[in-house]
């Protein structure tokens, strides 16, 4: 997340021309300058990996650019982890071999900017005493990376291929991760972020991160297992909105409608989502949490509530007392649902093999037509809400309308913003930590869960 960032100063030199860096990222906001790697001293003297306009550039400047590589693909892509490979062997005879980067396996070879170091250049990178950060620039300020970073490892002293790290997976053709990856580190190399968020050294050596600033959170959300996150892609009405915390937590800036939806969707299986209501407390603090057709999500312009619409379902809260209530294809199935609270949590499962919907509040299932849901009651239906037939494939919503209309959602990691669930919740299926039970045959919303 934005401001986290982690920070080392070696103590001793170990290679300056030949290393490799390899790690896994998930972006959250996109457009700004965001650092992925930072060495050196000062802004006159330091090498980085930098995010400009959604496109990479690797680079060394010394009062001057002594190399940079800007890539012309775009990382725009929030829902996705990338896998990043840059092998440093200055010692290569041709220039285009001394610095190769590669994502997802693959060799870039197009670049909007490509100048090249001189054989046998030093970079500041395995240079005692000159920090190595990690989500920062050089001075530990500006420039801060904002999204996820897992299996962050180093080489010191060899420049290796991205198979090392990674593999095709058989059956789908597509880039995977190797959990264990086998090399040796050198005197400045490390493995870090590979298992949960531990910033120990994990390799033979001890080269051990330092937190300099925010937070490390935990998440459940990893290379094989891509938890949904909200979309800035995808906005409905009101664009000016706040994303942060991994794109969970959620506020629009201005007096206007504004929803957003999930990364993924789904037309089929059952899954479970909680939201927490962060702020709620002004007379235009009201918003909503549901459900939503995918058709709607690619629409970009009209303000409204996503519960006026005839392909939704979901709860319309309101800080008046006794206005909130649940709607259904934009009807009122159930009205008067009672007051909420900042720090209320509201649970939704999701059953779309059945078109049913069932939502909680703190734990306790409202009821349909004088009759308590129950989520597990398959064809029969008890107590659901129906799930309109416009809904075809479902994507999980939330709406506000004002900067006083306040939420998060805990899509399986564990967490509302930072702050992590009190006693989780049984879980069957075993993907994903929530608040409270998820009900038998239902899962978190991941690309795990999509395949249960």
């Amino acid at each position: 997340m934005a401001d986290t960032y982690l920070t080392r100063t070696p103590s001793s030199t170990g290679n300056r021309r030949i290393l490799t860096i390899s790690c896994w990222f998930k972006r959250n906001n996109i457009s700004s300058t965001q650092t992925l790697f930072a060495n050196g001293g000062n802004s006159s003297n330091r090498d980085y990996i930098v995010f400009e306009s959604n496109q990479l550039v690797v680079a060394r400047y010394d009062g001057g650019y002594q190399y940079q590589i800007k890539l012309n693909r775009l990382f725009r892509d929030t829902s996705a982890w990338y896998h990043l490979v840059v092998a440093f062997d200055t010692t290569e005879d041709s220039s285009d071999n001394r610095i190769k980067i590669y994502i997802n396996g693959v060799r870039e070879t197009s670049f909007a900017t490509n100048t090249r170091p001189t054989l046998n250049r030093d970079t500041w990178y395995n240079y005692s005493g000159k920090l190595q950060n990690i989500g920062v620039d050089y001075d530990n300020a500006g420039n801060d990376f904002d999204g996820l970073m897992s299996h962050v490892h180093w080489c010191d002293g060899a420049a290796l291929a991205p198979t090392v790290f990674g593999e095709t997976d058989s059956t789908t053709g597509e880039w995977k991760i190797k959990t264990s990856p086998s090399f040796t580190p050198g005197t400045n190399g490390f493995t870090i972020l590979k298992d949960g968020n531990t910033i120990t050294d994990q390799s033979a050596n001890s080269n051990n991160f330092s937190l300099g600033g925010g937070t490390l959170t935990k998440t459940q959300d990893c290379p094989s297992n891509v938890f949904a996150t909200l979309n800035p892609l995808q906005k409905l009405g009101n664009s000016n909105v706040t994303l942060n915390y991994g794109n969970t937590a959620y506020k629009t800036t201005s007096s206007a409608w504004g929803n957003i939806t999930s990364t993924l969707g789904f037309s089929s299986g059952k899954f479970y989502v909680e939201g927490k209501i962060l702020g709620l407390n002004s007379s235009t603090g009201y918003g909503g949490m549901g459900i939503i057709d995918s058709t709607r999500a690619g629409i970009t312009t009209g303000n409204e509530s996503f519960t006026s619409t005839g392909n939704t379902a979901g709860i319309a809260l309101d800080y008046r007392s006794g206005q909130s209530a649940i709607k259904s294809a934009g009807d009122t199935v159930s009205s008067n649902i009672g007051n909420f609270s900042n720090g209320d949590i509201i649970g939704m499962a999701i059953d779309m093999d059945n078109k049913a919907l069932y939502i909680h509040k703190g734990g306790t299932y409202y009821q349909i037509g004088g009759t308590t849901g129950v989520p597990t009651s398959g064809s029969s239906k008890t107590g659901a809400i129906t799930i309109p037939a416009g809904v075809e494939i479902c994507m999980i919503v939330m709406s506000g309308y004002s900067a006083a209309a306040d939420f998060c959602y805990n899509f399986g990691n564990g967490y509302f913003i930072t702050t992590a669930v009190s006693s989780a919740g049984t879980n069957a299926s075993g993907n994903g930590i929530f608040e409270y039970d998820v009900p038998s045959g239902y899962t978190a919303l991941s690309t795990k869960g999509l395949n249960l």
